[in-house]
């Protein structure tokens, strides 16, 4: 991972001592977390932050505390595959810190156990966010943190394939078979496109159903047998059914089948430009291209994910914890992280910052996220989502049809509820 120069803390000094300075009513936090003689932010915040991003954070945040002297940050790291876990047993056995980062999904599981500090309006404004990554800390009107940074889905391609096979980026759906087609049979990317058929894939399904015109939520219930996202279900196995995308792939073949030019094409997020650019050795980064989604019947919808940032009632010191997730969230501070681990800006206007403005590719991320929507907040969320994953694969593999998935994650759904 490459990294760059952060500001210097005096660069970050005027927005953290502005921040210091909003601090809420007595009724509205608590003021224990203030030094009573200078009314300033003082003591410890404990955050837990998880993958590379909470690996570093603490480095990070040695600006806030340089600019706020008498408050000290202290993060614990975790990775991703204990995350969840230790949050929730947190939470059960009361022993949670002031501040976690959590996964864009998380929210409405975790703001039902009554644990999550609602945000603080006068803190944030919720406008200021790309709207999908507002959505993904918005649980039935109330907001529980605060988006940190967001990714969303965009088409990767190769752009050499591409043109050897004398296609252009696909702009509709049907434009994208023909182009999936094109790159197999006359630009010699044999196994045409890397559509996910096992883990992750319902962050493809979701997208082709918002194209469509549908939605997975009607009346405060799941919704996965209609009409739309049957014509989703019907796009997403097209290709295996065309033989355009390979449902035999190896686990682990993946990028390497891209980064050979026997894949032309797949959809992710920002962070694989990085891995293609390491793995692929010099100038590969030149070989592929980005795109938005290609428009559906109805829209170009993609998926927002990310990571939030929730501050828990329980916390010691509350008042000092909004205000650093206030600096977090600042534009300026958010371009200075994306230099440092490359997570996208939650807050629009951070992308205006020369730190951004200055790779073209990031462009294409910036223009997806406008309309970028996100699963319901519902506790059961994470279940159903590994149900889709079940279904699709079935029907990747030819042993179902999009009628009957749709009938099957509807049936489950049902089943599973939505934990409200």
């Amino acid at each position: 991972m490459n990294t760059y120069p952060r500001r210097s803390a005096a660069g970050l000094l005027a927005v953290a001592l502005v921040l210091a300075g909003c601090g809420r009513e007595a009724s509205k936090a608590p003021e224990q977390a203030r030094d009573v003689t200078t009314g300033k932010i003082a003591g410890e915040v404990t955050v837990w932050a998880i993958g590379e991003e909470g690996k570093a954070l603490d480095a990070f945040a040695d600006d806030f505390e340089k600019a706020n002297p008498g408050v000290k940050i202290t993060v614990t790291p975790m990775g991703w595959d204990v995350a969840h876990d230790k949050i929730t047993s947190a939470i059960a056995g009361g022993a949670t810190p002031d501040v976690t980062m959590i996964g864009s999904t998380w929210s409405g599981e975790l703001s039902k156990t009554g644990a999550l500090d609602p945000t603080p309006a006068d803190l944030f404004d919720q406008a200021a966010f790309f709207p999908g990554a507002w959505e993904t800390v918005n649980v039935n009107g109330t907001a529980y943190g605060v988006p940190w940074y967001v990714e969303t889905r965009v088409l990767y391609y190769r752009k050499d394939v591409a043109e050897k096979a004398a296609v252009k980026a696909p702009a509709t759906w049907a434009d994208f078979t023909a182009f999936v087609k094109a790159m197999k049979e006359k630009g010699g990317a044999d196994k045409g496109f890397n559509q996910g058929y096992r883990a992750g894939s319902w962050q493809e399904l979701l997208p082709l159903i918002w194209q469509a015109g549908g939605d997975i939520v009607k009346d405060g219930a799941y919704t996965f047998d209609t009409p739309e996202a049957v014509t989703a279900l019907k796009h997403y196995a097209s290709l295996f059914e065309q033989k355009l995308a390979p449902n035999d792939l190896p686990v682990g073949a993946f990028p390497q089948t891209f980064i050979k030019g026997e894949v032309g094409a797949f959809y992710s997020g920002p962070w694989m430009a990085g891995v293609l650019a390491n793995d692929g050795g010099d100038g590969f980064k030149d070989k592929f291209g980005l795109a938005l989604y290609p428009k559906g019947p109805v829209t170009g919808t993609s998926f927002v994910g990310g990571a939030d940032m929730v501050v828990f009632k329980k916390a010691k010191n509350r008042d000092a914890a909004w205000t650093f997730l206030r600096w977090l969230t600042d534009p300026k501070v958010q371009a200075t992280w994306y230099t440092k681990v490359k997570a996208l800006p939650s807050v629009r206007s951070a992308w205006q910052e020369p730190a951004l403005t200055a790779d073209p590719q990031l462009a294409v991320f910036g223009e997806q996220l406008k309309d970028a929507k996100t699963p319901p907040p519902f506790p059961t969320w994470e279940q159903v989502a590994r149900v889709i994953e079940t279904e699709l694969e079935k029907l990747a593999l030819g042993r179902s049809t999009a009628e009957e998935t749709a009938k099957a994650i509807q049936s489950q759904a049902d089943t599973i509820g939505t934990g409200l």
